[in-house]
């Protein structure tokens, strides 16, 4: 036998810089400090997440994550571990789960997504979290693309045993120029806040009260005016923050997405358009860590109504005199006479240009 077949898969992961993580039965190997929904998501494993975000800081709030983990069991004084023909410690499963997002990989450990215990303590935290929540989807702008209905559909239940009365909070509050609040369908994952606080480095939002009180607002004297305000309704999971731009346009489900490149931005920041019946009715970041990471700036986000504007020309006009009122023409008319004058301006130019 080799020495390299020999070896344990903890050496071989070792040597790479890897652990070896068994999910849902099936053993994978992750680069070290690999966070345990990431490596999930990275093989095809649904990861239910309302407050994590790769891009910001970890808060493990929500308690959407949650997963069953499990280690190999501690050694007694003197004891040495027993590996399977695999090459693999037995997994001693713990009692409680863990939330996914803020805890890391490790050797030979065992996730489950899908046991008992972790399809239980989803269907818990959903089942609080609707408690408070407003039936508005039929008038929610987040309708068709909300992580809390696909959620609610996957990991909730039919029915709801909460009979008291719901939470009233603040509705349509305007906090800044483009984005309104509604306090009301808040899930409290601080996405918004973090983003403010860690990446715009401008602490302009935060949270209030306590309890079932508890709710997004922004300091007194202040509002949400940031350039790149409109950020945190990309990040929003719910339809809390919502744009006071596509606000009530157009349902999500009809419109087109078009992968393209903003041709105002220097950058080149990736961009989403979306379409309907060639109108742009919104434009959205795309991830690109390369350029422009999840974000854009909401000068070039709502620079798009130029487009299907009543006063953009679309197509070529000629007079033909100064006195005379412009008419529709073809391309070939006013090519013609305008290649003569650049070419008596700049002699050089070849025929036909």
């Amino acid at each position: 036998m080799s020495e390299e077949a020999s070896k344990l898969p903890k050496d071989i992961a070792a040597a790479e810089g890897k652990v070896n993580v068994q999910i849902n039965g099936t053993w994978h190997r992750f680069p070290r400090g690999t966070r345990i929904a990431d490596a999930c998501r990275s093989v095809g494993v649904p990861i239910p997440c309302f407050c994590y975000h790769p891009k910001l800081a970890v808060a493990g709030s929500c308690r959407m994550c949650m997963v069953e983990q499990g280690m190999p069991p501690r050694l007694a004084p003197g004891q040495t571990p027993s590996y399977d023909e695999n090459g693999y410690q037995r997994i001693q499963w713990m009692p409680r789960p863990i939330i996914s997002c803020a805890n890391t990989v490790a050797e030979n450990m065992g996730i489950r997504t899908d046991s008992p215990l972790a399809s239980e303590a989803r269907r818990g935290v959903m089942e609080f979290l609707l408690t408070s929540h407003p039936l508005d989807c039929p008038i929610c702008d987040q309708a068709g693309e909300c992580k809390l209905q696909e959620y609610s559909n996957d990991y909730g239940q039919v029915e709801g045993r909460f009979e008291e009365k719901k939470t009233k909070k603040g509705k349509n509050l305007s906090i800044g120029p483009r984005v309104n609040l509604d306090q009301e369908r808040c899930v409290l994952c601080g996405r918004c806040v973090r983003f403010m606080r860690d990446i715009m480095h401008d602490e302009v939002l935060t949270m209030s009260q306590r309890g079932t009180f508890n709710a997004i607002t922004v300091y007194p004297g202040r509002e949400l005016d940031s350039n790149y305000s409109m950020n945190t309704v990309d990040l929003c999971p719910v339809g809390a923050l919502t744009s006071k731009d596509f606000r009530f346009k157009m349902r999500v489900w009809f419109l087109k997405e078009t992968k393209t490149i903003d041709v105002d931005c220097g950058t080149g920041t990736n961009i989403t358009l979306w379409t309907r019946e060639d109108k742009v009715y919104r434009i959205t970041p795309r991830q690109n860590d390369a350029v422009n990471s999840c974000w854009m700036p909401d000068s070039h986000r709502l620079n798009y109504k130029y487009i299907n504007a009543e006063t953009r020309i679309p197509q070529p006009v000629i007079r033909t005199d100064a006195e005379a009122p412009h008419r529709p023409s073809t391309w070939e008319p006013p090519r013609k006479p305008s290649s003569a004058l650049l070419r008596t301006s700049s002699p050089s130019l070849p025929p036909g240009a």
